[in-house]
């Protein structure tokens, strides 16, 4: 098993080092050229433009612009925000929480109720239950989710009123008892996390776990198991189950990076204070260290993610911990 540890990581290490590479080139490749945004219109004096050129390195080639970037990343310096002046690093660390709030229970939900539903669809291939959900699935997974919140709002929020249309709390609560507080958040986090977010993951779940409960259910030890006298619940749900886990392993490894950084179109359309929205403004306002920021960081999580599920599959099925 830590043979098979140190060969992922071998892997994933060079892979982290040619992603922040390509970031670090396109970000330099943007219209405009950096160092207009970093010099700014308003410093006209020539000397002046000369030293915050010299200040930022952007007199020097580009392999020694990027390991001099390289080498504060590895030091925790993610640099400055040309627009609000701040380490971009703290700005991060303010918007998590909000991101954790609006991402976290959407995953949690979404794996409480997707893996069920597929399994019960793929027991009962071309059932009313299994067509109903293959429907739903398809209908949600097809569905862009901005084209759903902006649906959600017009409906549940402008028409009926149910639901607050944006933000994350509701300005001026009355009452600031801890469950008024926590109700009114409650509230809030229905439209970007339920329906934005919640719908498409738990739909493209079902339909990943029916495909491969599928698959697993055919193998012959899933027979003999039958054959043996087991009886069905105990066959599904414990021996199916557990290797048709590996496909739902993939998917959950591939959500890690949207935690912190991949619900930009919910929190944009929403007007949520996370993580997501921080990077869409960050880029119309052409704020490359922050942008650079952001989007390093999401390629972490991508690997980190990556290299969870491969440890996970080594966990879930030893023919892959000792290939």
């Amino acid at each position: 098993m830590v043979s098979y540890i140190v060969r992922r990581i071998s892997v994933a290490i060079p892979l982290l080092l040619c992603i922040t590479f390509v970031t670090f080139g396109l970000m330099h490749l943007a219209p405009g050229g950096v160092s207009a945004v970093f010099i700014g219109a308003r410093v006209r004096r020539e000397e002046d433009r000369m030293a915050i050129i010299k200040h930022y390195g952007l007199d020097q080639p580009f392999h020694a612009r990027y390991a001099r970037w390289l080498g504060l990343m590895l030091r925790g310096d993610f640099g400055h925000s040309l627009v609000y002046r701040r380490p971009a690093l703290e700005m991060i660390a303010e918007r998590i929480p909000a991101t954790l709030q609006l991402t976290i229970p959407a995953i949690l939900v979404s794996v409480l109720v997707a893996i069920p539903i597929g399994v019960l669809a793929a027991i009962r291939p071309y059932s009313l239950a299994d067509t109903l959900s293959t429907f739903l699935a398809f209908l949600f997974v097809s569905t862009p989710p901005f084209f759903l919140g902006l649906v959600a709002m017009l409906v549940l929020s402008v028409h009926l009123g149910w639901l607050p249309i944006s933000g994350m709390s509701t300005f001026g609560l009355q009452d600031p008892s801890w469950w008024r507080v926590v109700g009114d958040r409650l509230r809030h986090l229905v439209i970007p996390s339920g329906i934005v977010l919640g719908l498409g993951y738990t739909a493209g779940l079902i339909r990943y776990v029916r495909g491969s409960m599928l698959e697993v259910i055919r193998q012959d030890y899933i027979r003999t198991a039958r054959a043996k006298g087991l009886r069905g619940r105990v066959v599904v749900w414990v021996h199916a189950l557990r290797n048709s886990l590996l496909t739902v392993v993939t998917v959950l490894g591939l959500w890690v990076p949207f935690i912190l950084s991949g619900a930009m179109i919910a929190e944009t359309i929403s007007a949520w204070p996370g993580m997501g929205r921080l990077a869409v403004t960050a880029v119309f306002q052409r704020d490359y260290p922050l942008v650079m920021a952001t989007l390093l960081m999401s390629a972490t999580l991508t690997v980190l993610g990556s290299l969870l599920a491969d440890l996970c599959y080594g966990i879930l099925d030893p023919r892959i911990r000792y290939a």
